[in-house]
This record gives C-alpha cells, sequence and structure tokens, in this order.
C-alpha cells in the first residue's frame, strides 16, 4: 500500500526525532525538517565566517612580530583559522548551499559573525590575549559540538578543538612571558586583557532568556549548553588562568561563590554587545570590507580553478 506524502513525511518526521532522541547523528542524506536545516546552516556558516574574518584582527600583526619565532607562530595560527573556516564551510554545502552563496550572504549583510572579531589590536599583546581569551570562548563552546547533532558539523570540530586548545596555550605562553618581562611589557598585557575580557564573554551570544534560537538548537542537539552554562565554564576556567599569570580580570563583581562551587561574576554590556552585531562595532565596516576586496580580487583564481576543472572533465 503506497503511503499518502503526508504520511510518508510524518514517518520521516518520526524517524528523525527518535535519532535525535538517540543522541546520534542526523546525516546529509537524511531526512530533515527544513528548518532544522536552516538552522545548522546558520550556525555553521556563523562559525566558518568567524574563523576567516577572525584572521584580520591576528594578521594585523604577522609583520610586526618582534621575532622570527613569534612571527611563524603567528603565520600558522593564522593558517589554522584558514583551514577551520574550509572545514566549516565544507560541512556547511553538504546541506545544499555552495560557499559562494554563503560568502555573499556574509559581505552582503545577511549572515553574521562572531562580535569579538569587531575589535581592534592595538597592541602586540593582543595577539596573546586572544589566544588565551577568545580561543580560550571557543574551546567552552566548541568541544560540546563533537557531540552535535549534525555528523559533519561534529566531525569537523574534533580537529578544530585539538588546534584551538594548541593556539590556547600559545596565548597564554605569551602572555606568560611578556608578563616575565619590563614593567611596559607587563601594563601591556594587563590593558589588552581589560580591554578583552567583556567582549569575550559576550561571545557565547546573550542571556538564555534573551536568546531567540537557543531553545530549539538545544532541542535539535544542534547545541549541547546554553550560553550562560558556557559562560559560567569560560569564567570558572579562566579565573584561577589569571592568577597564575598575575593578571587582574578587570570585573569588581567577581569573586568565589562557595555555595555554588562557582563563581560570581559582573554582566557584560548588553547594549554594546547589539551594537556590534548590528553593524555598529568598532571595527565592522573594515572587516566586511576587507573580506569583500579579497573576495573580489580572488576572482580570477577561482575563474581558472573552474576552467582547469572543466578542461580536465572533457579530456
Amino acid at each position: 500500500m503506497t503511503l499518502a506524502p503526508e504520511a510518508d513525511e510524518s514517518e520521516l518526521r518520526a524517524v528523525f526525532e527518535a535519532t535525535i532522541e538517540r543522541h546520534d547523528r542526523i546525516e546529509p542524506r537524511d531526512w530533515m525538517p527544513e528548518a532544522y536545516r536552516k538552522t545548522v546552516i546558520r550556525q555553521v556558516a556563523q562559525h566558518a565566517h568567524s574563523e576567516i574574518i577572525g584572521m584580520q584582527p591576528e594578521g594585523n600583526w604577522i609583520t610586526r612580530a618582534p621575532s622570527l619565532r613569534r612571527k611563524a607562530i603567528l603565520l600558522a595560527k593564522v593558517q589554522d583559522e584558514a583551514g577551520h573556516g574550509l572545514y566549516l564551510y565544507s560541512a556547511c554545502e553538504t546541506l545544499g548551499v555552495s560557499r559562494l552563496e554563503l560568502t555573499e550572504m556574509l559581505i552582503n549583510g545577511k549572515q553574521k559573525y562572531s562580535s569579538i572579531f569587531n575589535y581592534p589590536t592595538l597592541s602586540y599583546a593582543d595577539v596573546g590575549t586572544i589566544g588565551w581569551l577568545v580561543d580560550g570562548a571557543a574551546i567552552c563552546n566548541q568541544v560540546p559540538l563533537c557531540r552535535t547533532s549534525y555528523g559533519p558539523y561534529g566531525r569537523s570540530m574534533i580537529r578544530i578543538c585539538k588546534e584551538e586548545s594548541f593556539h590556547q596555550r600559545q596565548g597564554y605562553e605569551l602572555l606568560a612571558t611578556m608578563m616575565r618581562g619590563t614593567d611596559e611589557q607587563r601594563e601591556m598585557v594587563q590593558e589588552s586583557v581589560n580591554r578583552f575580557w567583556w567582549p569575550a564573554l559576550m561571545m557565547f551570544g546573550p542571556p538564555d532568556d534573551d536568546s531567540p534560537n537557543t531553545a530549539q538548537s538545544m532541542a535539535w542537539g544542534i547545541k549541547r549548553n546554553t550560553n550562560d552554562d558556557l559562560r559560567q565554564r569560560m569564567v570558572d576556567m579562566t579565573v584561577p588562568q589569571a592568577k597564575a599569570l598575575g593578571v587582574t580580570l578587570p570585573d569588581p563583581e567577581l569573586r568565589w561563590n562557595e555555595e555554588r562551587q562557582s563563581h560570581d561574576f559582573g554582566s557584560p554590556d548588553w547594549d554594546e554587545f547589539k551594537d556590534v552585531i548590528t553593524g555598529n562595532g568598532p571595527c565592522n565596516t573594515q572587516r566586511i570590507a576587507h573580506r569583500r576586496r579579497a573576495h573580489e580580487d580572488g576572482a580570477w583564481v577561482r575563474e581558472a580553478a573552474m576552467a582547469f576543472a572543466a578542461r580536465g572533465a572533457e579530456a
């Protein structure tokens, strides 16, 4: 007996929901609700865009690194971020959207990237602070994503997390070296931490009661933790590291809560966060202009690659 189309979809949805309930993976050829597909595209694309845009603030210091060793380290890290973006764009393409479409949505303002990359890198210490705080926040967010419900996304996160962990240790080591240096270097580190601490906490997104996508993403297993849970993990992880470094985190409300066995901390400036994600941050215009220019300047490479592939297919 042939089932009616609506009955077929009902059965497919039941299989999808059972897979989510078992915490198994949804794969590209599996049936999925259109809303699930769009949500995964939005999240993975935002992640991919963040890796690519995130090359800019640190790339700003490649030619000004203080030694050949530091330059090599920074070059390798920026190259890793490019690779992360490519893994994630590839994962997104399994959902039927092309890398070109994703890039055009980014530069036309239809998709976003992490708010943290709209802040300038004003000193070389920022290279270390980004490694320590920004990549530290990324690790808190991304390790649970290794268990996300969409298979290609979760598998791409395994390698990305390993490399992000290495980046975090590199950043910490750079700051530790500077803190053993001159008074001027120590002041540079503290000033950098003061600027990046709150934007790093904003990376996890708005508070749970003001996050429009968290509940559904959690129900589908795309996200495994809420924004506020991840932010708390970040604070608890970072406080002892800051103490070991000898830097002060710029939050007068930061203190240990014996009852919760966790740290209490202040609230980021959510008005500032909203300004940044709506395009009014310090570097929003600069970041997108740079990405647009790189995309346009690379058109001849894409055209040559397509022509070469076409010629090979005809041979």
